[in-house]
């Protein structure tokens, strides 16, 4: 099971509420979530609810929804469009990083598990702080740096063979089940940028349409910043738009190889 940063000399206790399924029931699933609150200064604990599924949707944050407005309005969660693309409601679901808006409660045997991502700082319940996170994707410069002049009524074209080479970077949604996922990132998220913003950094390095390729890649040219990923895969195991930032992050290596003309 993944681990979580809690606050100091707290643990969790396991033996939380049990809220009862609704009566007469009959097809229940049993949820137990992660809760704590820095507001009533008790320790993490699990709660545990059961829900009629004759009575919710599929996916897991169907099941979020109905207990928040249902059972447990203080239960506190993030979620956005639900179509897979915003990355709002990533959390550690049955041992796994994924989206609560695509996970189906019926993939998971027994009790659905709900924790929020793994080893990152938690504002309450199943809300991670994403602070530093960004901070990471604000500094390797994620957008189009090109020292062209502007033409008139008319954008920079790109080559269908150029556009190809984003396939599997532009697609991230940047909702951090592949840095909560690594151990590298765990261990020195301090420094270690992670497999998720790697990716990003990558996706401007390969585009035609930057001219910025030699300082963006000087910026990564760090013995923390990129060369703490060990090629683990648990980010590309664990992406659930099945991206692979692994190999994003070797491209990178191979290009910094090629920049020292080793």
């Amino acid at each position: 099971m993944f681990q979580f940063f809690l606050p100091k000399n707290s643990k969790i206790n396991k033996k939380g509420k049990v809220y009862p399924a609704p009566a007469k029931a009959k097809n229940i699933k049993r949820f137990q979530i992660y809760r704590w609150s820095a507001d009533d200064k008790k320790s993490p604990r699990i709660d545990i609810f059961s829900i009629d599924m004759d009575n919710c949707g599929s996916m897991v944050l169907d099941a979020l929804i109905k207990i928040k407005d249902e059972i447990d309005s203080t239960l506190t969660f993030r979620r956005s469009c639900r179509e897979g693309i915003c990355g709002s409601c990533a959390m550690n679901i049955d041992g796994t990083n994924t989206l609560a808006c695509t996970k189906s409660i019926h993939d998971v045997k027994g009790d659905v598990k709900i924790y929020p991502l793994p080893h990152m700082y938690v504002i309450k319940d199943l809300v991670p702080d994403l602070s530093q996170f960004y901070e990471q994707y604000r500094s390797i410069n994620p957008w189009l740096q090109a020292d062209k002049p502007d033409l008139p009524d008319k954008e920079y074209s790109q080559s269908p063979e150029d556009r190809k080479k984003l396939d599997g970077l532009s697609d991230c949604i940047l909702c951090a089940c592949c840095s909560t996922g690594c151990p590298n990132y765990w261990w020195n998220s301090d420094k270690f940028l992670g497999p998720a913003i790697l990716l990003q950094a990558y996706r401007w390095i390969v585009d035609s349409r930057d001219n910025k390729t030699s300082e963006r890649l000087g910026a990564l040219n760090d013995p923390f910043k990129l060369y703490r990923c060990h090629t683990i895969m648990n980010c590309t195991k664990t992406c659930p738009k099945g991206l692979n930032p692994a190999r994003a992050i070797v491209k990178i290596k191979q290009l910094m190889v090629e920049r020292e003309g080793v």
